[in-house]
């Protein structure tokens, strides 16, 4: 699947960032960017070359899980801890795209069974071992943070925890994370605070929306119900003997420390985004703390914890099948005639063939209407430079400042390209709430469009519309009202799905 899967939308601008190594980019840290750039070396440009680190790092959560509980309470705990770990479906298909919570969910599990260690050994290493984890998730991701808090209400709220502020290993692990967050300065200094910005302003709201109450149940379905249950059940438990020290005062305060934060602040965030994942490393010592429990308690308990993992199981293996499915072109059909149609995995390819078809008749500037599109198309055309409209969709990914730093947004485009023949490539399939503001924003960035032709796939659920005309010089003049926008009119005879 990693293989043949054409890349998810964010996916494709990750590599798309590989291309421009630094210190860090406008939606993330650079280690998501640094892996791929090392992928391609190795293997060369393409699916697998961008995927196998990844691959790499996904496959290793497991067996983190296996040492974590082995350490934790006794070897077969830690093969119960892997073996629930494959069946957990946020952590069962991890590796099969480039995304940064696949290093950033396996340096957390690191960073767990570091401390685990740590706190009962007079070592070093287990300290700098735990240092190295967080500093590899400040490199990731900004969720870095949760990662510290769990921390943090361990080593203020137990008294195993407050001991160790008198060890001189805990200052060795801080000082070692806080070399992480190196590359997160300098890029917010370069970039005038763009990254901090936008995950902390512009993604969210900051007010309370109370669909995001339905957080439970969505996890529920990430985690599969039974096992979501039998989860909980563990915390409860972890909860209540947390007082006998290890380990379930690290199980007990490391799973709330996520798993809490995360469900609070998801009241007040950002609910636009896929967020399911965001409390998947508070499951990672649960995972542990199910199966060692269920021996002290009755048959019933083993017994539904064999049910959660085999349905759990099957959880994973039907994502996998969807993604197998997205990652086949009659699978791509056959899931079409379903709500589950993945819209962000497919018509890629078939969309870079006709622009390199309709480029090949004459050499054009290609541009695309969006940061997705471009980053799509510039994937699959192996390189080539593609432009990007200043689309609303650009700020409220994160990725308007980036494309600027780059010169690939308009302002780029007119100061290179002004007055060149232009290839404008239009998605015309999305929400419609969003459909007026998008492309009727697209008028007054195009000179003189024509529409070239128009490719329609999967029975209308993508459709990609292709315009020849020139890059302005200068901007032109938006249209007054948006549903007088030829690209908006143009979307709008399209035949509904």
């Amino acid at each position: 699947m990693a293989a043949t899967m054409s890349p998810f939308g964010d996916e494709a601008f990750y590599w798309l960032e590989s291309r421009h190594p630094a210190w860090g980019y406008s939606d993330l840290p650079p280690l998501t960017a640094w892996l791929i750039w090392l992928g391609e070396r190795v293997a060369g440009h393409g699916l697998f070359g961008m995927r196998w680190p990844f691959l790499m790092l996904g496959s290793a959560l497991p067996w983190v899980m296996v040492a974590f509980g082995r350490r934790a309470f006794d070897a077969r705990t830690g093969w119960q801890a892997g073996l629930l770990c494959l069946a957990l479906p946020l952590a069962g298909t991890f590796g099969v795209m480039a995304m940064p919570d696949v290093p950033l969910t396996l340096a957390v599990a690191v960073a767990l069974y570091a401390l685990l260690r740590a706190m009962d050994e007079e070592r070093l290493l287990p300290w700098l071992l735990l240092g190295v984890a967080l500093a590899v998730a400040w490199l990731t991701h900004y969720r870095a943070a949760m990662a510290m808090l769990a921390g943090l209400l361990l080593l203020v709220f137990t008294p195993r925890g407050r001991g160790q502020w008198r060890r001189g290993g805990l200052w060795l692990a801080l000082a070692v994370a806080t070399l992480g967050l190196v590359p997160l300065i300098v890029s917010n200094w370069r970039q005038h605070g763009a990254g901090l910005a936008f995950q902390l302003v512009d993604r969210n709201p900051w007010s309370f929306h109370a669909d995001a109450l339905v957080q439970p149940l969505e996890q529920a379905i990430a985690c599969t119900p039974v096992l979501y249950v039998l989860l909980l059940w563990a915390l409860w438990r972890s909860w209540r003997q947390r007082e006998e020290g290890a380990p379930w005062d690290l199980l007990a305060w490391t799973s709330l420390g996520f798993l809490v934060p995360y469900l609070v602040f998801g009241l007040f965030a950002d609910n636009l985004r896929f967020r399911a994942h965001w409390p998947l490393p508070g499951y990672l010592p649960l995972l542990a703390a199910l199966p060692a429990l269920c021996r002290e308690t009755g048959r019933g308990w083993r017994v539904a914890t064999v049910a959660g993992g085999v349905l759990g199981g099957m959880g994973t293996l039907l994502g996998l099948a969807y993604l197998a499915l997205a990652a086949s072109p009659h699978g791509a059909e056959v899931l079409a005639a379903s709500k589950a149609f993945p819209t962000n995995f497919v018509g890629w390819r078939q969309s870079a063939a006709q622009a390199r078809t309709l480029l090949g008749q004459k050499d054009a500037v290609l541009v695309a209407d969006n940061f997705m599109l471009a980053a799509e198309l510039e994937f699959q055309l192996g390189g080539r430079p593609v432009y990007s409209l200043d689309s609303t969709l650009n700020v409220k990914h994160g990725r308007a400042p980036q494309l600027a730093i780059w010169g690939r947004g308009e302002a780029g485009l007119r100061a290179a390209h002004a007055g060149a023949p232009m290839l404008l490539v239009v998605s015309e399939v999305m929400r419609e709430r969003e459909k007026l503001e998008r492309l009727g924003a697209i008028c007054g960035s195009i000179r003189s469009p024509e529409l070239a032709t128009r490719l329609v796939l999967f029975d209308g659920r993508k459709s990609f519309a292709y315009y020849r005309g020139r890059v302005p010089a200068e901007p032109l003049a938006r249209v007054a009202d948006p549903a007088s926008c030829l690209f908006w009119r143009n979307a709008q005879a399209l035949p509904r799905p």
